[in-house]
């Protein structure tokens, strides 16, 4: 309150902050003049979006966007401060926040907060943190975000962007006073209908509070506690009485209807949700049809968040996807011991295990196709981070059962070039994210890694696209053309080249020199079209049986 009573004395200091340090929290709390507050938001009221913020030279929340969610609106009025004050909450920010760590410097918990337009200032500074926070793998304290008679900060863009990073809509609780315009005036203006909430919202009147996390919800509830009552700005005296007469009630405690119809649960804990959130209900009131539409939309909105709940819970697909792996894992070392390998068993099925294989592979594919396309969606830090906690297990599946497609579409007379024609693209950005990971890791292989080979999957998960390229080639060299035939020689040679690399580094499994495998079918038909004097790392390697010592980690 000290902080407004000298904002207002000095109405030439658009936007004012005070770091308050106690024992279990730092706050810092911001400020803007009352009596510019409504005037900055009709006035400013337009949405100024991402793109434009980044022509102007300021793209501050630029990471924010994503592939899914290329662009978003922030509220004209709020940035235009935000902007105005940027030097100031620069230097606040150095003071809180290590840029080279990207850990917060204050050992307690952060805490902004503000009222009315320094609500949304606090609003933008807290995005700004979170957006520069480092995310790892210890438990990471996030700053809270408070704000009292805030109006909604931006379009439904933004809405998304939070909700798309796991942890920020925790960050944010709004209060919002029945008799406060400011939390309303964007969501019920006509002019500007589109400003969407995020975060948790505290409605609250003399009498009753009541929190609401779920944004359809809170747009429904802005909307319908939008009174002529309420059409005037509270000030930061008002919400610290609301406070305090709270403190001395008790919450949501209503008077006994002796005689009263019993109401179902559900609907009557919504409408002690709506007099919570200050709207006026009377056992007559309940009767009207506006009142019982509103009923109604809020009750069929939380069967459907109760029946998505009903779906299958991430732990039990996690426990299904390390099922089906398990089986895949089986079904690799069984026909390894008949001498094909589980590629070429899977290409030229022959028993139930074969086609059970077919039932695992897909469900794993569905889960991490999902996975894969949630995390391109995400903005690029969380989309990052998202990635790394479960690359291991992203490459594992990739390895495993990448091998499984190839055998699909080379099952199919004619086809050819699978890494254009028939490769999925969450292969694709799995390998690539591995790729950009395993840069920080490339050097030679280690002993562990040759001690484990028998073990190992290979690779390269499109190591078999290029044994069914390579005996393709070898087939052309027989029978087609003179043109085919030198595209085809071209390809050998690379051919060769590449499974040398493959076997220095350790790279492949044993089981490409399985008698009845796919690469060693290609061994003997390249042994009937080569020179005898023809003379490589590879064949050499091949003539002299040195893949006996290979699963050994001996080559």
């Amino acid at each position: 309150m000290d902080l407004h009573a000298e904002t207002n004395r000095n109405p030439q200091f658009s936007v004012r902050h005070k770091i308050v340090s106690q024992s279990n929290c730092t706050i810092i709390a911001f400020a803007a003049p009352a009596l510019s507050s409504e005037d900055l938001i009709l006035q400013g009221g337009d949405l100024i979006s991402s793109s434009v913020l980044k022509e102007q030279g300021f793209p501050l929340f630029e990471s924010l966007c994503s592939e899914g969610n290329p662009s978003f609106s922030v509220h004209g009025g709020a940035i235009t401060l935000f902007k105005a004050y940027f030097q100031e909450l620069s230097l606040l920010k150095d003071q809180i926040h290590d840029s080279k760590s990207g850990e917060l410097q204050v050992s307690s918990q952060l805490i902004v907060t503000g009222h009315s337009l320094g609500g949304s200032i606090a609003s933008l500074f807290t995005l700004w943190l979170l957006d520069n926070i480092k995310q790892t793998y210890k438990k990471t304290k996030l700053p809270l975000c408070f704000t009292f008679g805030s109006p909604l900060l931006g379009d439904q863009g933004l809405q998304r962007a939070i909700s798309e990073r796991s942890k920020w809509c925790s960050c944010f609780l709004h209060v919002a006073a029945n008799r406060d315009l400011l939390p309303r005036i964007s969501s019920t203006s006509q002019s500007n209908p589109q400003c969407k909430p995020f975060g948790t919202f505290f409605f609250c009147s003399e009498l009753r509070c009541n929190c609401v996390d779920d944004p359809e919800v809170v747009s429904r509830l802005l909307e319908s506690t939008a009174s002529p009552a309420s059409a005037e700005e509270m000030g930061i005296d008002d919400y610290s009485g609301i406070v305090n007469s709270l403190k001395s009630r008790l919450i949501l405690r209503e008077d006994s209807q002796i005689g009263q119809p019993v109401l179902p649960p559900l609907r009557l804990g919504i409408i002690l949700q709506l007099k919570a959130a200050g709207v006026e209900i009377t056992a007559e009131q309940q009767q009207n049809s506006c009142i019982d539409d509103l009923i109604s939309e809020l009750e069929s909105h939380e069967n459907r968040m109760a029946q998505q709940m009903k779906g299958i819970g991430r732990i039990e697909k996690l426990n299904r996807v390390k099922i089906n792996m398990a089986f895949l894992e089986w079904y690799k070392k069984d026909r390894k011991t008949k001498g094909a390998g589980y590629y070429d068993s899977y290409k030229n099925p022959c028993s139930i295990g074969d086609y059970n294989a077919t039932k695992f592979k897909k469900s794993l594919t569905d889960y991490w196709r999902k996975l894969v396309e949630e995390a391109e969606r995400k903005p690029q830090k969380e989309g990052a981070f998202m990635r790394e906690t479960w690359l291991y297990a992203g490459t594992n599946y990739r390895r495993m059962v990448e091998p499984l497609d190839i055998a699909e579409f080379y099952r199919q007379k004619g086809k050819r070039d699978y890494q254009t024609h028939g490769r999925s693209k969450h292969y694709i950005l799995l390998e690539q994210w591995q790729k950009e990971h395993a840069e920080k890791l490339a050097g030679p292989p280690n002993d562990k890694k040759k001690q484990n080979v028998a073990g190992n999957l290979t690779e390269d998960s499109c190591f078999w696209m290029n044994v069914e390229e390579a005996l393709i080639s070898c087939k052309q060299l027989k029978d087609e053309s003179t043109i085919e035939k030198q595209s085809a020689r071209e390809f050998l040679n690379k051919f060769e080249q590449y499974v040398m690399n493959q076997i220095i580094n350790y790279a492949v499994s044993p089981e490409i020199f399985l008698e009845k495998s796919s690469f060693m079918k290609w061994w003997i038909d390249f042994q009937e079209i080569i020179e005898t004097s023809h003379d490589s790392p590879l064949t050499g390697f091949m003539r002299n049986c040195r893949y006996r010592q290979y699963e050994k980690g001996l080559f």
